[in-house]
């Protein structure tokens, strides 16, 4: 399958800066910024394009441990709280999801080791002599973006942030890296950066390469993600990796060929991205929402549509997972879509969403039987909601 990573995470990254939003009060574009900043100081030091989109890859996804390590903590501790977070365990995890990740090679370590600080005092205790320089590069760029929130920017905030990196210089930083900042990222490259024009200079500053990728790859990838959105809420744990599961299981019941079962998998996984921007005394409420609370979970659907069109090279996965919630008589959301404008792997993903919905378990509901969840699809194929023949297809192929 022929994919952009880089394009891929940069579309994809809005949703993660949706989750250190709730967990640091970092600003929109939060993780372009970082990956910019990255690539500024990277084409200073002479690094080839190959390099700089790895290092962007990596600056795009060194907090992607965040919700996994959260749940981890709150599944030892109910009264964990956001302020007590560990940042050694939390780039253990998201070292270890991007060792999924095609070009994990050529960042090893970026992730892991990205707020060790030069003077030995972060979570490894590294000094700057033994942390690798993707990883030193992803430090400055992130703490900047985190203390000066560089969404918005001043000649006065530029020399702010100037003196602020001569004061950490051989204690948050190597030495090195205040001439290499203040020579790759002057006021006026700064300035660019405001509001959504970051993603304009990502596009301008860094090709997009567009290359095979095995099914083997994809499906790690769509994993990673997958995990990333059911760790945000306990409640369900593993719904896209089962989606994802399931969604591949009725391509190979169709007899659909590798690459469109891989697309369906990643659909799958990807379907609920939209959930990192509820908030989570939603997600996790355990008992039944108000109107105006659910009003709030169904704009997740929106949301995930507002973060996956940007994968220009899969339309189709786009489609699919993100009219989940679509039904044929029109009533369903975001789109309001009807019968005619709904294709077979669009109808598939709804009625997969619906069944793994009715066959989990929640703490506050048991798990449907097969039989049991099956039955309620018929009633609803019966009121026109959904696809009566795929509902049958799962019937067979999920049947015990």
């Amino acid at each position: 399958m022929k994919i952009s990573m880089s394009g891929t995470l940069f579309a994809l990254s809005s949703a993660l800066d949706h989750v250190e939003s709730e967990v640091f009060g970092v600003t929109t574009h939060h993780a372009k910024r970082v990956a910019y900043l990255c690539i500024r100081m990277g084409m200073e030091l002479g690094y080839a394009p190959a390099q700089l989109a790895a290092l962007a890859g990596a600056a795009v996804m060194h907090d992607n441990a965040l919700t996994e390590y959260i749940a981890a903590r709150r599944e030892m501790d109910d009264s964990f709280s956001l302020d007590s977070i560990a940042l050694g365990p939390h780039c253990e995890m998201g070292e270890r999801n991007m060792s999924r990740l095609a070009f994990y090679e050529n960042v090893r370590g970026a992730v892991l080791y990205h707020h060790e600080n030069a003077d030995g005092s972060g979570p490894f205790h590294k000094t700057a002599a033994v942390t690798p320089k993707f990883a030193q590069l992803i430090h400055v760029a992130d703490q900047l973006d985190n203390t000066f929130h560089l969404d918005s920017v001043s000649e006065q905030k530029y020399e702010e942030l100037l003196r602020w990196l001569t004061e950490n210089s051989g204690k948050l930083f190597d030495v090195s890296l205040f001439e290499l900042f203040r020579q790759s990222v002057p006021y006026s490259e700064l300035k660019r950066m405001e509001g959504d024009g970051i993603s304009a200079l990502l596009e301008e500053s860094l090709p997009v390469y567009s290359q095979e990728y095995n099914s083997d790859t994809v499906l790690s990838f769509a994993t990673v993600f997958a995990k990333i959105t059911d760790y945000k809420s306990h409640f369900t744990s593993a719904h896209s990796l089962g989606i994802a599961e399931k969604s591949a299981a009725m391509g190979r019941f169709y007899g659909e060929d590798a690459d469109t079962c891989t697309k369906l998998y990643l659909a799958g996984a990807l379907h609920d991205i939209g959930k990192l921007t509820i908030p989570n005394e939603i997600l996790e409420k355990p008992d039944k929402l108000t109107d105006k609370e659910f009003a709030v979970m169904k704009t997740h659907a929106g949301a995930s549509y507002e973060i996956l069109k940007n994968l220009t090279d899969l339309p189709d996965v786009v489609a699919w997972a993100c009219l989940h919630h679509e039904k044929l008589d029109g009533s369903g959301y975001p789109f309001g879509k009807t019968a005619a404008e709904l294709d077979r792997n669009e109808r598939l993903l709804c009625c997969i969403d619906i069944y793994q919905a009715l066959t989990e378990a929640r703490p506050y509901k048991d798990g449907l039987s097969h039989s049991e969840a099956i039955n309620i699809l018929r009633d609803m194929a019966r009121e026109g909601k959904i696809d009566a023949k795929i509902t049958e297809d799962i019937a067979v192929c999920f049947k015990a």
